[in-house]
């Protein structure tokens, strides 16, 4: 409350201090993004495997997640608003790193430090906005909030693709600069220092290092392992193990210690609990269909990856949209029935794409992906709204830096695991489907045939055959990936219908 009085004497606006918070936290998720389609270029211009080029997204991921946790203990230690400058220096001096970068190890330095800065961003805007923003606009301080995230992953492929396309990769980190001085400025004028009674101890060196420990090794199965066979590999299953001792240590000495980086007994909190769980849920979704929709319209139907960003622009305008409707309804109107009604959209829209085939038009996609754009607003703000209403405003940042490193970790296995299933499906429609190229099935003869004719006319009647062939093993190949992508979303949209009554285990909080 004294945050907010502050801000009311000084007659900041609500809009100018939303601006000043959510301009660096949009453009440090954009750096995740946009950079993806510019990993070919990174590799060819530095002579690297696209394996090793992928180190510049990994890098930035791993250093973003473990920033997360500590968000709170820097607040209290930097106080709001210096540190907010602080970490906009810190992602200024990466992106200045990154283009100037002479060789891919530079590049990766540049991002590991970028994602330091970049890291924060996110806990910190949602605990100002929970902060500054009255009860009864809170839901729109959240609504604006996802709306954010979400545009900023669906524009980033899109805008790093022009980008790319028009001027070089490296304009995707020098537009980063000019966006950081401004925001700096706006911070120094309209973001207020917080006020807490929050005492902290020395840096826990040990707790930052088991983080580290847990967070590069999952990263790093979850990017190799399905280049080395998963669990057929024998560094994954111990780099997969260490990793997994080093979460559980983490979490017991975070527990235990007094002088934790962060705290887990936030969890205790059931909204709380439940509404990460939620929220991770929606971003599960989110990511899986950002992450399988461009993969399918590239790889089966020859976008690029211009055209591959755009295909979901409907998306980013019905999140515009429905945040605002969404934002009123969340008022008057119990926030689990509307958290409900958005998981609902968004396990209908995702069982629309079953219907996928390979003659949709780029039109295929406008409805269902305004469906999902709904369905995101629909459960991210009621559910975000809920988790974080009834945590104490002292521990704000450090619930939010929590909640975001759920999300981002169920993040990174929802974007592993879907890559991983696309492939593993893929063979297991192929096992079936190649039964059909048999001289046993007089369809598959007369295809052959047919296209020998043609293929014929200008071929020797041998390598005709042949052509024919390949040309319809490479079509039982293609319809085997798409049926594989139709399972991937009746599996997620059968998810989606599973946490719909886990809305209502949360509580409604009174004004």
């Amino acid at each position: 409350m004294q945050t907010k009085s502050l801000y009311e004497k000084l007659n900041i606006p609500l809009w100018l201090i939303t601006i000043s918070v959510m301009l660096p936290t949009v453009f440090s998720m954009l750096a995740t993004s946009s950079v993806n389609v510019a990993i070919p270029y990174i590799a060819g211009q530095f002579g690297s495997t696209r394996d090793e080029a992928n180190w510049v997204v990994t890098s930035y991921m791993i250093a973003h997640a473990m920033m997360l946790p500590i968000t709170g203990w820097l607040e209290v230690k930097f106080t709001r608003r210096k540190l907010l400058k602080i970490i906009s220096l810190i992602f200024a001096i990466g992106s200045v790193i990154c283009f100037m970068a002479p060789n891919l190890n530079i590049l990766i330095i540049g991002r590991i430090i970028q994602g330091i800065g970049g890291g924060p961003f996110m806990p910190l805007s949602q605990a100002i906005l929970m902060q500054v923003f009255p009860k009864h606009l809170q839901a729109a301080a959240m609504g604006i909030f996802g709306l954010g995230m979400m545009v900023s992953a669906i524009v980033g492929p899109a805008m790093g693709g022009i980008l790319v396309e028009h001027l070089s990769w490296q304009w995707i980190f020098i537009i980063n600069i000019p966006v950081v001085v401004a925001s700096m400025v706006m911070i120094h004028c309209n973001v207020m220092n917080n006020r807490t009674s929050i005492k902290i101890d020395k840096f826990d060196v040990v707790g930052f290092s088991a983080l580290i420990l847990w967070l590069l090794p999952m990263q790093t199965v979850l990017d190799k392992g399905s280049q080395y066979g998963w669990f057929d590999c024998r560094w994954i299953c111990w780099l997969s193990g260490f990793s997994v001792c080093s979460m559980i240590f983490f979490i017991v000495w975070e527990l235990e210690y007094k002088g934790a980086i962060t705290d887990f007994r936030i969890f205790k909190n059931k909204n709380f609990f439940i509404g990460t769980i939620l929220g991770s849920g929606v971003n599960m979704l989110a990511y899986m269909t950002l992450s399988t929709l461009p993969g399918f319209v590239q790889s089966l139907m020859g976008y690029n990856a211009e055209l591959a960003g755009l295909s979901l622009t409907s998306r980013a305008v019905s999140c515009i949209v429905f945040m605002m409707i969404v934002s009123k309804l969340c008022e008057f109107l119990d926030n689990r029935i509307i958290a409900a009604i958005g998981y609902f959209l968004l396990a209908t829209s995702t069982f629309t794409f079953t219907q996928l085939n390979l003659q949709v038009s780029f039109s295929y996609f406008i409805i269902p992906n305004i469906i999902l754009g709904a369905g995101i607003m629909f459960a991210f703000i009621p559910i975000t709204k809920l988790a974080l209403a009834t945590v104490e405003k002292e521990k704000l940042a450090l619930a939010a830096g929590l909640h975001s490193l759920s999300k981002c970790v169920v993040t990174a296995f929802t974007i592993s695991i879907t890559n991983a299933l696309v492939i593993a499906l893929s063979q297991v429609h192929q096992n079936y489907l190649v039964s059909n190229l048999s001289t046993l099935n007089t369809q598959f003869l007369t295809r052959v045939s047919s296209l020998s004719a043609k293929v014929g006319t200008f071929l020797p009647t041998m390598t005709a055959a042949k052509k024919a062939n390949g040309i319809l093993y490479h079509s039982m190949l293609s319809q085997a990936k798409l049926l594989s992508y139709v399972d991937i979303f009746a599996i997620f949209s059968l998810l989606c219908f599973m946490f719909i009554p886990l809305c209502f285990v949360m509580s409604a909080p009174k004004d």
